[in-house]
């Protein structure tokens, strides 16, 4: 998929729709730009802190194990 923008004199530019719904973006996801040695720019979205995570694998009944016992 290849869509144009333009970058403002502020250095700013609008991620086009087609790509954003791709993605799943929304307002306020965060996301990195990598720069390849070959010039290509990767963009990843990080839409999701560690934070948000907490208790997402929580089941009921499940012991709470300390981060000092957990194994690397």
């Amino acid at each position: 998929m290849a869509t144009d923008a333009t970058l403002t004199s502020k250095g700013q530019t609008t991620i086009p729709k087609e790509i954003r719904d791709s993605l799943g973006m929304k307002p306020g996801d965060r996301m990195t730009f990598t720069l390849m040695p070959d010039g290509t720019v990767v963009l990843r979205v990080k839409a999701r802190s560690i934070t948000q995570l907490a208790g997402k694998l929580h089941k009921k009944g499940r012991k709470v194990v300390p981060i000092e016992h957990l194994s690397r």
